[in-house]
């Protein structure tokens, strides 16, 4: 007896979606593109916000910037919520084995007094600005136009979030778990010199209207300087005084901003090109919250790295800007 197989081949019906075949043509579309394009409503809202009824839900006036096409913001990363998470969890994996063996070797006693009181007054209190980023970014998540830029920002505010834990946790580490660094480092923020200028401007971009002026303000302003200085430059300098395994602690939030960078940059070039009115208002509100930053960061910079500090890292960000095609 003979067997015989045959196979056939079924043709689908439909390709994709009819909103992402109107995109991208009539063909398979990726899990990024049916995650994210035109999934936000756009008519057919029942009411317009009791609170400002005279916006409607989702409004493009809500910002100054005009945009064509909102969806012109895509992600280089690819993320909608499986790749996000995935990418995640593997930072956490390897940041909870790092933490676990900081643990586990008593690490922490090989830092001088010094060096743990820098740690409580410049490391954790950056716990209260991760908190005022994951705020910003959520604000632009339910104003901001456009899923495949308000699912980035939920993504970078629920990180900051992330980040902010961790900063408490390298609190509770280095006071073993009594949680007295985490109160030192409040009182610092609340009441060191050197973190007034940062604490205003956190509470100033708490209150920005314009969801696009803060998401500059904050991603791009205040957190190139910020991760610039603390985790870069400070983080070499306590590797230079023998702290080099603090480097395991802050891992995360080096490799955390190699990643964000992407899309910030992203957002950045794409807004800037839409058209020389979006250009000449971004770096309107750049250079405003640049001239904030700078004096905010000022006392900090110079009381953990010395006078030069600061000068580095605005360069960096005036290098970020230039490379987007701002301030040429």
């Amino acid at each position: 007896m003979s067997i015989e197989i045959k196979t056939a081949t079924l043709e689908p019906v439909r390709n994709t979606f009819a909103h992402i075949e109107r995109r991208f043509g009539d063909k398979p579309a990726t899990r990024y593109q049916e995650a994210t394009y035109d999934v936000a409503s756009a008519t057919n809202f029942h009411y317009r916000p009791l609170w400002q009824p005279d916006k409607l839900l989702q409004d493009a006036s809500r910002t100054q910037l005009v945009m064509a096409d909102w969806y012109a913001f895509r992600d280089p990363r690819q993320f909608y919520y499986g790749t996000y998470v995935q990418a995640r969890a593997k930072m956490q994996e390897v940041a909870e084995s790092n933490y676990a063996f900081f643990e586990k070797r008593n690490l922490a006693r090989l830092l001088s007094d010094e060096q743990n009181a820098a740690l409580i007054r410049f490391l954790v209190p950056l716990r209260h600005v991760e908190h005022t980023a994951n705020l910003n970014n959520m604000y632009g998540t339910g104003l901001g136009m456009g899923t495949a830029l308000t699912q980035a920002m939920l993504y970078d505010g629920m990180d900051r979030l992330g980040i902010a834990q961790y900063l408490s946790r390298i609190g509770l580490i280095l006071d073993g778990n009594s949680g007295e660094a985490l109160a030192q480092a409040k009182q610092h923020w609340m009441d060191d010199a050197v973190w007034q200028g940062m604490r205003a401007l956190c509470e100033e971009l708490m209150v920005t209207e314009d969801w696009f002026e803060l998401l500059l303000a904050q991603d791009i302003v205040v957190d190139t300087l910020v991760y610039e200085l603390v985790y870069k430059q400070w983080d070499a300098q306590l590797a230079d005084n023998g702290a080099q395994d603090v480097a395991m602690l802050t891992e995360f939030m080096q490799d955390w901003w190699k990643d964000n960078q992407r899309w910030g940059d992203s957002v950045l070039k794409t807004a800037a090109a839409e058209s020389a009115d979006n250009t000449a208002l971004m770096e309107q509100w750049i250079s405003n919250w640049r001239g904030k930053a700078a004096e905010a960061l000022a006392p900090l910079a110079s009381e953990m790295l010395g006078e030069q500090a600061l000068e580095s890292a605005m360069a960096v960000l005036d290098k970020r800007l230039n490379k987007a095609g701002l301030f040429k």
